[in-house]
């Protein structure tokens, strides 16, 4: 949809444009200068850096970021062994990526790359980023075949990474859309600001990467390497070079990562240069609000314009403060970060509330119904603040971390693993007609990348440091990884969480050793106690990280306990949508009211909520194990308004008098909203008056 010069991502968009300084070295070329016949002659590939070798790289590999206070752990060091994660892990890999690899070709995604060698005679189909979605879902089965290996899909990456690479052009250039019907449109100016070129290699790298990391094979990889060395940084940059528009922020993450493999600074400086914008290029400043780019990163100062885009522009800039430590960055992020959390992000850790451009609002704009939420957008939160957490290690931003992901982004795939939400609103009516949950859209861009989330999720699970490491995420699980000095560690997670805040941690290195274990306490508990050996500690602070240090031996446990209590938040009174409103949440998890559970014949517009003096007391939690995959639902004792919204004129005199009656109300985690019939959903509920 047309709206103002803004299209709308989600029925075709883009972004961007570049600038700073690239370095001058002179390009590798994968293909030397003509042999003979005229034909190019293809070289080595380029050697990339061992240390840590590939299967020991996390889901980012900051092992020599020197402004990263924390590093990555491998995906492969942590088994989710059951629990919250684990079901759904399992539910991602065995129904989620296989029906999403039929849907890419039962849609026509393959056939788009075979028609370019003869292969079929289909015609090119789909959006101009549409090569994105392979790419998204090779990056899920690189995390997924990181976690073990798994030989149907890694067959099916195999073939579909041979269909890729076969349509890569001597130059390096490869791009379905532009290789044919579109040539003459390729990187063009506008082009690159709508045309999705840069979006697409900077997933290619992205998923490239991931799978290298799962089983040593680069031939992806090297696919992504000769674009950027051979197409990309002896072309664009700047003057006397052409300028680079990113079109949508992504390409920034892929160059950074593939530098911390190559150890090429020319792929840093080119990432660089795009988040500092080229000059040459004039777009319009709705445009370059919109794209969340074209202009110097370190000139903005809100957040605004497409969510996915200012995320992923977030995502490049603190990676590349990671490299080069240029405060001004860390400055501009921190400010962004703060506009985002106080004024922009929804209680279930989703950004962007207006459908019209995808994209955030003013201050405090956070509607209901009307929100967009888009899933791509709350993983981009996720992902930007598991880069502000580690050049951080506070844990203000692992709390946006659990929030998003619990909530947010778990919300965005069905639990069976086949349907999928592309927006996800707080409030919904289905008698709109609009159906939420989708198998495909064709702006396919959130089901790959909800895949990759969950496949990559272990690798949240911890980072270490130079002192310890830290443990961010709770679940049955178990580490078997090393400190940085080397000393083999192992540690194992029990625990009920999020269904009650109880954690046992059986922390065991290879030998007596002397280190720090941090040790995340949620903000959302009210206190917690901790204790070692039995041993209670004090300064177990809610939304920090408390630092234990001692000297470890082999079978010394840690006890995490926080109690799980319902609480009743409310939003600050400038969220108009939230007067007079409350929302309620257990733990990490925000809870809904469908109104399939609710007494039969009650509309949810109708009913509120009565928390008392002492709000925990007014919730009872019952564990339903046959519903909806197991859960904690809460029941209250709420007010039904006797004469409903269906029978009030539209306008009329205010009286103190409402006539009103007790009725049962049920709340279940808003992840699990969507999963049977279509009914209405609300996740802030008005408060009785009195």
């Amino acid at each position: 949809m047309v709206e103002k010069g803004n299209i709308s991502r989600r029925q075709f968009v883009t972004t961007a444009i570049s600038a700073a300084t690239v370095s001058t070295l002179p390009a590798r070329s994968v293909f030397a200068a003509a042999g003979a016949g005229g034909k190019p002659v293809p070289q080595g590939p380029v050697a990339l850096t061992d240390s840590p070798s590939w299967k020991d790289q996390g889901v980012e590999n900051l092992a020599k970021s020197p402004h990263a206070k924390l590093r990555d752990i491998p995906v492969r060091a942590v088994t989710i062994t059951g629990g919250f994660w684990g079901q759904r892990r399992e539910i991602n890999v065995t129904k989620s990526i296989p029906t999403m690899h039929d849907l890419l070709e039962a849609n026509g995604r393959m056939n788009n790359f075979r028609r370019l060698v003869g292969k079929s005679t289909a015609a090119q189909i789909g959006p101009v980023f549409s090569d994105s979605d392979v790419y998204k879902w090779t990056e899920a089965v690189g995390f997924v075949l990181q976690s073990g290996d798994r030989p149907e899909l890694r067959a099916s990456a195999e073939k579909l990474i041979d269909e890729v690479v076969a349509v890569q052009e001597p130059s390096g250039y490869l791009n379905t859309y532009y290789q044919d019907d579109h040539k003459s449109l390729r990187m063009l100016p506008q082009t690159q600001t709508t045309g999705h070129e840069l979006y697409n290699i900077g997933h290619m790298l992205q998923g490239a990467i991931a799978y290298y990391r799962a089983t040593g094979d680069r031939k992806l990889l090297d696919a992504g390497i000769r674009f950027v060395d051979d197409f990309l940084i002896p072309n664009y940059g700047p003057a006397p070079k052409k300028p680079l528009v990113s079109g949508h922020p992504e390409i920034e993450m892929g160059l950074i990562e593939l530098y911390r493999i190559t150890g090429d600074k020319r792929q840093l400086d080119l990432a660089g240069y795009i988040l500092q914008g080229d000059k040459r290029i004039e777009l319009p400043e709705r445009r370059t609000i919109y794209m969340f780019s074209g202009t110097p990163f370190t000139e903005r100062t809100k957040m605004e314009g497409h969510a996915v885009r200012a995320m992923y522009a977030c995502c490049g800039a603190t990676d590349y403060y990671m490299e080069t430590g240029d405060p001004t960055y860390l400055q501009t992020l921190n400010k962004l970060w703060t506009d985002t959390t106080t004024t922009k992000m929804y209680v279930t850790g989703g950004v962007g509330s207006r459908s019209d451009g995808e994209a955030f609002g003013d201050a405090y704009e956070l509607p209901n119904f009307r929100a967009y939420g888009e899933s791509c957008a709350a993983i981009g939160n996720m992902m930007w603040n598991w880069r502000m957490l580690a050049v951080t290690g506070d844990g203000k931003f692992t709390e946006v971390i659990e929030r998003a992901l619990y909530n947010g982004i778990n919300s965005g795939m069905s639990l069976d693993g086949t349907l999928y939400c592309y927006r996800n609103p707080l409030a919904f009516d289905p008698s709109t007609g609009d159906k939420i949950r989708n198998p495909w859209y064709d702006v396919t861009c959130c089901p790959p990348n909800l895949e990759r989330t969950f496949g990559s999720l272990p690798g949240y699970f911890y980072s270490t440091s130079t002192d310890g490491i830290y443990v961010h995420l709770y679940d049955n699980s178990e580490l078997n990884w090393h400190l940085e000095n080397g000393v083999g560690l192992k540690v194992v997670q029990k625990t009920n969480y999020p269904w009650d805040g109880n954690v046992e941690i059986k922390v065991t290195p290879a030998e007596p050793s002397e280190f720090t274990f941090y040790l995340r306490v949620p903000g959302w508990a009210d206190h917690a106690q901790v204790a070692v050996n039995a041993k209670g500690l004090t300064g177990a602070t809610p939304g920090t990280y408390l630092p234990i240090r001692r000297r470890w031996s082999p079978g010394d446990t840690v006890q995490l306990r926080v109690e799980v209590m319902p609480q009743v938040i409310e939003a600050n009174p400038r969220v108009a949508d939230d007067t007079g409103r409350v929302a309620i949440q257990r733990g990490p998890l925000i809870y809904c009211l469908e109104e399939i559970d609710q007494p039969s014949g009650i509309s949810l517009s109708d009913v509120a909520v009565n928390p008392g003096r002492q709000p925990a007391e007014q919730f009872q939690t019952e564990f339903r194990n046959d519903l909806l995959g197991g859960m904690v639902v809460l029941h209250h004792t709420g007010a039904l308004y006797e004469r409903g919204a269906s029978e009030k004129a539209l306008y009329s005199r205010y009286g103190r008098e409402v006539a009103t009656r007790k009725i049962p109300l049920t709340f279940i985690p808003y992840y699990a909203w969507a999963n049977r019939q279509a009914t209405s959903m609300q996740v802030w509920n008005p408060l009785l008056q009195s």
